[in-house]
C-alpha cells in the first residue's frame, strides 16, 4: 500500500512532532485535536522546530515553509476518512485511546491503519476496540521527536505481516531506525526506562540525595545525557506515572509500585516542564 496522506490524532509534544517528520519526508499530514487553540500551539510548536533547524543552517526557509504547506489541521476526526495512515498521539489514559480507536475505526476506509504511539499500553487491548485488529499496531516515537532517531514497531497479537512492513518502512522514510517490540506492557523502551526514572524519585522520596546530585550522578556516573529526574519533568511526571500504574497493573510484579512522590507531584498538578514545575522549576 502507498501511504500518501498521513493523520495525527493529537497536536501536543508528540503528535505535532510526528506531523513534523511525517511533512518533511514528504508526505501530505492532516492533524486533528479537540479545539483549534490546542491545533494552534501544536502549529506554533512546529515552526519554532523548523525555525531552529533553519538557523543552524539544516534546512533552508524555503524547505521550512514546503514543510509546513503540507500540514493541514481539523478539529473533525471524521476528516481522517481521507488519510491512508493515522497515528494517536493522544495522553496516556486507556479509556481516552478506546474511543478513539473505536471512532476512527468507524469512519476510516477499509485499507487504513491505525497506529498509537502509547508509551505502555498493551496494542492488543487497543486493537480489540476495532474491527481491523490486523491493521492496527504500536509505532512509538521518542521525545522530541523531530531529534530523537528510534520508533518502537510493536504488533498487537493479530497484526498482519504487511501491516508491520508498511510501518517499518513509514519509520525509515521519516529518517528513524525502528526497533520491534513484543506486546507486553511497557514493550522494550519503557520497561527499561520507567523502573530506573522511578527508582530515582525514590531516592529522593527517601533522602537519599537531593535531585541535582541524583541526577548528576546518572549524568557523570553512567554518562547519560540528562538525569533521570530531569528527564521526567522532560516526559511529563503524569505521563510516567501512567506509564508505572500500567506496568504494575500488567505485570502484578511490586518492582513496578509508582513511587508515592510521584503521585503527590502529579496529584498536585507537578507535570514538570509542561506546567512549570515539577522536581525542578521552569
Amino acid at each position: 500500500m502507498n501511504v500518501a496522506k498521513f493523520g495525527v490524532v493529537g497536536a501536543g509534544q508528540m503528535g505535532s512532532g510526528i506531523a513534523q517528520v511525517a511533512a518533511a519526508s514528504g508526505l501530505s499530514v492532516l492533524m486533528s485535536d479537540i479545539n483549534d487553540a490546542c491545533l494552534d500551539r501544536g502549529m506554533t510548536t512546529i515552526e519554532k522546530s523548523l525555525a531552529r533547524s533553519v538557523a543552524k543552517e539544516k534546512i533552508s526557509e524555503a524547505e521550512k515553509q514546503t514543510v509546513l504547506s503540507r500540514i493541514a489541521t481539523t478539529v473533525n476526526l471524521d476528516d481522517l476518512a481521507e488519510t491512508d495512515f493515522v497515528v494517536e498521539a493522544a495522553v496516556e489514559t486507556e479509556d481516552l485511546k478506546f474511543a478513539i480507536f473505536k471512532e476512527l475505526d468507524a469512519v476510516c476506509p477499509e485499507h487504513v491503519i491505525l497506529a498509537t504511539n502509547t508509551s505502555s499500553i498493551p496494542i492488543g487491548r487497543i486493537a480489540a476496540q476495532t474491527n481491523r485488529q490486523d491493521k492496527v499496531i504500536g509505532m512509538h516515537f521518542m521525545n522530541p521527536v523531530p531529534i530523537m532517531k528510534l520508533v518502537e514497531v510493536i504488533r498487537g497479537l493479530a497484526t498482519s505481516d504487511e501491516t508491520f512492513a508498511i510501518t517499518w518502512e513509514l519509520s525509515e522514510k521519516f529518517g528513524k531506525v525502528p526497533a520491534e517490540a513484543s506486546d507486553y506492557p511497557g514493550f522494550i523502551a519503557n520497561r527499561i526506562l520507567m523502573p530506573m526514572v522511578n527508582e530515582a524519585i525514590f531516592c529522593l522520596y527517601q533522602g537519599v540525595g537531593k535531585a541535582e546530585d541524583i541526577d548528576t550522578v546518572m549524568k557523570l556516573g553512567m554518562n547519560h545525557p540528562m538525569g533521570p529526574l530531569a528527564l521526567a519533568d522532560l516526559i511529563g511526571l503524569d505521563t510516567c506515572l501512567a506509564i508505572m500504574e500500567t506496568l504494575y497493573d500488567g505485570f502484578k510484579d511490586p518492582k513496578y509500585r509508582p513511587c508515592p512522590l510521584l503521585r503527590k507531584y502529579v496529584e498536585a498538578g507537578w507535570y514538570g516542564r509542561k506546567s512549570g514545575k515539577g522536581f525542578y522549576s521552569y
